[in-house]
């Protein structure tokens, strides 16, 4: 990718910051949020950047690093977001729970609930709730990631096949304009494959950032859920689509 002045500009200011916004960047350069917003992309698409809610990280080659930031960016539209998920969940619900800073939320949202079984291949979910003694925590054997504490690979695929639950937490890297749900990892994919498939209730859970962002693998379709909860949807045609397909959106920013 030939960088642009402007480019070149937004890298050092990434390198040496570790972080760029697209609002102080517009109006360092004098130009419309929408320039910047495909500046970005354009950085990111060539892995030059991280893209994350309202900017971009500077790659630092830590991979947990970059999961730690990301927990904290829109801390606030995720701890929303949990709690309007967990108001979904019954007490004595059995659950699945997958890798996510969003889905963590919610994990931190339930801890009010009682008596329920959750499934995960989050180990800081499994960490988070194995702390209420009236909930059964159920780990799902595999790989474990360094980066996140995600558990992937077949063991963890044929594990949750064994379950049929009421409900499940999905998150998703990507939200494609088309209704795409999208992520990084093939073998995190699969997963919530087989999360999806295995639960009565499907609850996705994502903040808008998500509809900034791309993503190569396909997880399914934002039809394939039950209920969507974002802190606002900015794009027509997924509403529609949730209008058609019978998917409750729920707005936490709208709510507010």
């Amino acid at each position: 990718m030939h960088l642009l002045p402007r480019h070149a500009a937004i890298m050092e200011i990434a390198k040496t910051e570790g972080r760029v916004l697209v609002d102080s960047l517009a109006e360092r350069f004098a130009v419309s949020p929408q320039t910047i917003r495909k500046d970005l992309n354009a950085l990111c698409e060539a892995r030059h950047l991280n893209r994350v809610h309202g900017g971009a990280l500077f790659p630092t080659g830590r991979a947990n690093v970059e999961y730690e930031a990301r927990r904290r960016l829109a801390s606030a539209e995720k701890e929303a977001i949990g709690r309007a998920a967990a108001a979904l969940i019954t007490d004595n619900a059995s659950l699945f729970i997958n890798i996510g800073t969003t889905t963590e939320a919610v994990s931190g949202a339930l801890e009010g609930h009682s008596g329920l079984m959750v499934i995960t291949n989050n180990i800081n979910v499994a960490n988070r709730m194995r702390l209420n003694p009236d909930t059964e925590v159920v780990i799902t054997g595999g790989v474990v990631r360094s980066y996140d504490g995600g558990v992937v690979g077949e063991a963890a695929v044929d594990f949750i096949k064994q379950f049929k639950v009421d409900f499940a937490v999905i998150g998703t890297s990507a939200i494609d304009q088309d209704g795409a749900l999208l992520d990084f990892d093939y073998r995190e994919v699969k997963v919530a494959q087989a999360i999806i498939e295995n639960a009565r209730h499907v609850i996705l859970v994502s903040d808008s950032s998500k509809f900034e962002r791309t993503a190569p693998v396909r997880i399914g379709h934002v039809s394939q859920v039950n209920t969507f909860i974002t802190d606002r949807c900015p794009v027509t045609a997924v509403r529609r689509m949730c209008l058609e397909s019978d998917v409750r959106l729920i707005e936490t920013e709208t709510a507010a």
